[in-house]
């Protein structure tokens, strides 16, 4: 009898681990992490701005920045970096910064605000930049701060249900062993 509780108890979990792997398989493509910093202050910023690039955690001397609305910027031995914005940018648009650490890219997105408010194109403190720091190397740290409009991906779920089925397994192999009087 005990047997087909621990054979239950097993498929139990299985099922649920069955179930819930193909979302481990997929990716979504929104994760953007790298094993250095960056970022690029302000998040909008309007045409014939200046921006401010970081990168930190890169063991190379020099992290190359790209985009198609800057020339490229080489940041030296961790130090910022600035970029003016092409005066002709179009406005409304999102375009993609990339950063270049020895062959390892992160890129994040700059958005080009329109200059009918007066924006000058210097910093407002309207934000900084998406990309992870070093520290987040286990896994998505931005996805569970709430910086992924879809919330958590699919790693977090299925850990996240890998380790109720096995909470739960444990609870009634300890609950069946203290009926049974082997506590």
């Amino acid at each position: 009898m005990r047997a087909i509780r621990a054979a239950s108890a097993a498929l139990l979990s299985a099922i649920a681990v069955v179930s819930v792997a193909p979302l481990a398989l997929a990716d979504d493509g929104n994760h953007d992490i790298t094993s250095f910093g960056f970022s690029v202050t302000p998040a909008t910023i309007a045409p014939g701005g200046t921006v401010t690039l970081t990168s930190e955690g890169c063991e190379v001397p020099s992290v190359t920045v790209t985009s198609t609305v800057f020339e490229t910027v080489t940041l030296d031995e961790g130090r910022p970096g600035t970029a003016t914005v092409d005066v002709d940018a179009k406005a409304g648009s999102q375009v993609q910064i990339t950063f270049d650490c020895k062959g390892e890219r992160g890129t994040t997105q700059l958005t080009i605000a329109g200059d009918a408010g007066g924006n000058t194109g210097h910093d407002t403190g309207t934000g900084t930049h998406t990309g992870a720091t070093k520290g987040v190397k286990a896994g998505y740290g931005t996805a569970a701060a709430g910086t992924d409009p879809a919330g958590l991906g699919a790693t977090e779920v299925v850990t996240g249900v890998l380790l109720i089925a096995g909470a739960l397994g444990a609870a009634v192999v300890l609950t069946r062993r203290r009926a049974d009087g082997r506590a």
